[in-house]
């Protein structure tokens, strides 16, 4: 019998995605809680969630209605109210020893992995060393990178920067950000939080891991440098384990002394970093000191605290018409003048306002002034992306840094504004501020970070050049390829929409917002597929040129939501134009688009993973764990098979079939304490897992050697790790490769080469069987002409992606002059194959017996 969930619909409407509503703390937020949950992080979530927009009632379950499930989590979290007091401290403990827990798990990995070595193939990175046309939210294009949640520039040298990106480690420029080189690819963690110099030794520096914007359950500590940031040691462990940082200060009249403020707390060290005492529990985003020391102002979730004893003691800082909470607040103490300081906060409000205080000097002491903000500033994602920072040369200029950068000049008891990242003209640059910096000795240069990466400008933000050459931190959700050529990728990223790869490591921009998952025609490559955030699918024609993007998205029943904020989207891996999206429903289109058929899932889900094996069968994975199959037959997509579950309340995060989805299957879960990769030999009825020999993290990706259905590689949170015995065994597989997140793995079959998209360390490949050193010959045919005779051969089925020659050979030995002559001539038979048309002539009056010689010069 066909219940009301196994219907098909056909459905001919292609709809414009109608823009969702916008959630608490915007859609960063629902993409870390994704990310958390995809993890089985869930305690982290709800703490995140209620950190960043706690005062917003039942806001952890207003984030996720609007993506991951139509009522919910469909593991089971239930509706609530705003939490009470008792409440959000168990739920931040519970997330603390999350958090903490999965840190030791990855620190584990991490010394597992140990430094490169010189054996066996060897992973290289592809980029993108810059990325051309990069979005920003003024009138001007730019080049990008990404994420950038720390800078810090040498007291002593102007020129000598470093950049923290948020899971891309610690980069250092020696020539104003107009180069750089990567000084962390091998540390425990790569996540960045903070840096902070010593203002007299500058050869020290400091770096706090763990970014606490983002990745904070990846923190593991900090790390010091002695040799101005070009070299990193681990410094300490705790008290940080799963700590992200926000700020790391050390202080001007002793440098012995260092604050730390982090999600756990505001921490203090009185022994140059080696051991720290919690000052402060509550969760500290930012951190100024006097420049002689006498005063400390920090950030805190309960407001602002000031300290006039090295840290000893902190005290309450009223603040005039506060809010009565705040989702951030960031402080600032004038270089210039210990009497000026700045609070710049966003409260908890619905939607999020905005606030800034100046302190100044009155006749009987100094007063906190309320001003009001930046015309079109929001806090709407302040637990993101927040910072104000007073000029170093004058107490009445201040840069505010929220989704835009804005810079306040105070005349007359009045601020004058400018919007300097967004303009309606000239040089804007990528929203999302994160960082900022000024040279010492020229108070006029400026150094933004943001999502897109570093700017500079030497004109206090009238304008700015990019520092994003060879700064390679994009952080890839996706990657797809042109199955008849090794030099084209096309990758979807955070906030830097979806980039294309065509052979040089500078990669281009071809569509703009959050790049999601991606896929390319097999048949015809000159199809390709992108995603946007929220459900929403273009295509284009020309192999993804800018401005050639065909809005695909198909019509979804009103009150559906699209899914996932990326959903998992999917071409067929052999031949044909089937293509399919998943979301609370699947839909599945045979011609690329034009049309689609809606298949309601047996129970309520939200796909998490997808594979079409071919251009009649489509798997989907769920977060719940389930995975079900769907085939083609009679004109129709038939009703959902569900298969046996390998590991239930999992979410699924990768699947792999053989085509039919009958035979070989490989499922991967994202959740750690359990099972992570399994197998199937009968199409999905019995399971066995395979996760022995692998890291207890979570798995993300998994890749099949099409020559050796024994072959695979697992794509981890932390690492990629190869099996050749279909899961028996494993051993690692990164030598070379950073220690970042693994989102994504793809094999190309004809050139032998795995790709990797790492969250903040851009695509990196390693050829499987190790690079060809030598060419590989043979002969592919015999033939025999006659005296003066001409002849064609062809032989076909050769993969495009080689380079190729023919020759013909004699078999006997003439002297006396040429023999044969011969024309080579090429068809592109597919997008994946050539044939090869040998045109031969004998030069002689004799017949002439030959070989069809060919050498493959490289497979890429």
């Amino acid at each position: 019998m066909e219940g009301p969930n196994d219907a098909t619909e056909v459905i001919t409407e292609v709809r414009q995605p109608e823009p969702l509503p916008r959630p608490p703390g915007g859609k960063a937020l629902v993409r870390l809680t994704e990310t958390l949950m995809r993890s089985g992080l869930d305690d982290i979530a709800r703490h995140t969630v209620e950190s960043a927009v706690g005062e917003q009632a039942s806001s952890y379950d207003t984030v996720l209605a609007l993506g991951t499930t139509p009522a919910g989590r469909a593991t089971g979290t239930k509706k609530s109210t705003a939490p009470t007091a008792k409440a959000k401290q168990k739920h931040a403990d519970d997330g603390a020893a999350a958090a903490e827990s999965y840190a030791d798990a990855w620190l584990e990995a991490a010394h597992l992995m140990g430094p490169p070595t010189t054996t066996g193939p060897q992973w290289r990175s592809l980029g993108p060393t810059t990325i051309t046309n990069g979005q920003t939210y003024g009138a001007s294009r730019v080049n990008v990178s990404g994420r950038v949640s720390a800078l810090a520039i040498d007291p002593n040298n102007a020129t000598h920067v470093l950049a923290g990106a948020a899971h891309g480690g610690v980069w250092e420029s020696r020539d104003g950000g107009s180069s750089w080189a990567p000084r962390t690819d091998y540390a425990a963690t790569l996540t960045v939080g903070a840096l902070a110099f010593d203002p007299r030794h500058p050869t020290t520096v400091y770096c706090g891991t763990g970014e606490g914007d983002w990745w904070s359950w990846l923190g593991n500590g900090v790390l010091r440098s002695t040799d101005g940031g070009t070299s990193w040691t681990p410094l300490c462990t705790n008290p940080f384990v799963g700590q992200g940082f926000h700020s790391l200060v050390v202080d001007p009249s002793n440098v012995a002394r260092l604050f730390a403020g982090t999600t756990g707390g505001l921490y203090v060290s009185n022994d140059s970093g080696a051991t720290w005492t919690r000052a402060r529990a509550q969760r500290t985003w930012s951190i100024s000191a006097a420049a002689n020391g006498a005063e400390v102002l920090a950030g805190c979730a309960d407001g602002v605290y000031a300290s006039t004893d090295g840290g000893a003691t902190w005290t309450a800082v009223a603040l005039p018409t506060a809010p009565a909470g705040f989702q951030r607040i960031a402080v600032s103490i004038a270089p210039s003048n210990r009497n000026v300081a700045y609070v710049w906060a966003a409260d908890n409000l619905s939607p999020s306002g905005t606030h800034l205080w100046r302190r100044a000097r009155v006749r009987r002491g100094s007063a906190w002034t309320k001003h009001p903000s930046p015309p079109g500033s929001s806090g709407g994602q302040g637990w993101y992306d927040w910072y104000v920072a007073a000029a170093p040369d004058t107490d009445t200029e201040v840069y505010c840094g929220e989704i835009h950068l804005h810079r306040g000049d105070l005349s007359a008891g009045t601020f004058a504004w400018i919007n300097i990242s967004s303009k309606p003209s000239c040089d804007s640059i990528h929203p999302d501020q994160h960082s900022i910096a000024f040279a010492p000795g020229a108070p006029a240069t400026v150094y933004a970070g943001n999502d897109g990466g570093v700017f500079r400008s030497d004109d206090r933000g009238i304008t700015w050049r990019h520092c994003n050459n060879g700064l390679v931190i994009s952080e890839y959700e996706y990657l797809a390829h042109d199955i008849g050529s090794p030099r084209w990728l096309l990758g979807g990223t955070q906030d830097n929409g979806t980039n294309r790869y065509t052979g040089s490591s500078t990669w281009e921009h071809v569509q703009d917002g959050d790049g999601g998952d991606c896929s390319s025609n097999r048949t015809n490559s000159n199809v390709v597929f992108h995603t946007f955030q929220n459900g929403a699918a273009e295509r284009s024609t020309t192999k993804g040129n800018w401005g050639s993007w065909a809005n695909i998205t198909p019509a979804r029943p009103m009150g559906e939501p699209p899914g996932l904020f990326y959903v998992p989207f999917e071409s067929s891996a052999t031949a044909g134009d089937t293509i399919a999206m998943g979301g609370n429903a699947l839909y599945v289109s045979r011609n690329n688009g034009t049309t689609w058929t809606r298949l309601a899932y047996p129970t309520a889900g939200t796909a998490s993973a997808m594979h079409v094996s071919d251009a009649d069968t489509v798997l989907v994975g769920l977060s719940t764990g389930q995975i079900l199959r769907t085939r083609f037959a009679g004109g129709a997509w038939g009703a959902f098979t569900t298969l046996t579950t390998p590991r239930a309340g999992a979410w699924v995060s990768d699947l792999h079939c053989a085509p039919g989805g009958t035979g070989r299957m490989w499922a991967t879960t994202s959740w750690r304490n359990g099972g992570r990769v399994f197998r199937s030999d009968d199409g999905g009825v019995h399971w066995t897992d395979c996760s022995a020999g692998l890291p207890n993290l979570g798995v993300n990706a998994i890749a099949v050697d099409d020559r050796n259905a024994n072959r695979v590689w697992a794509g981890a949170d932390l690492g990629v790790y190869q099996s050749t015995d279909g899961g028996a065994s494993w051993t690692s597989f990164a030598n070379t490769l950073p220690n970042s997140y693994v989102g994504d793995l793809i094999f190309h079959p004809h050139s032998r080469v795995l790709r990797a998209a790492l969250r903040n360390r851009g695509v990196w490949e390693i050829p499987v069987d190790g690079w060809m050193t030598t060419p590989i010959c043979g002969v592919q045919w015999t033939g025999t002409l006659g005296a003066h005779a001409s002849g064609r051969w062809f032989t076909w089925g050769w993969p495009a992606a080689w380079h190729m020659l023919w020759t013909a050979m004699p078999t006997s030995n003439t002297p006396g002059g040429p023999q044969l002559s011969f024309v080579t001539q090429v068809e592109r038979a597919s997008s994946e194959f050539a044939t090869y048309w040998i045109t031969v002539r004998n030069l002689t009056s004799s017949p002439v017996t030959f070989e069809g010689r060919f050498a493959i010069l490289s497979r890429y």
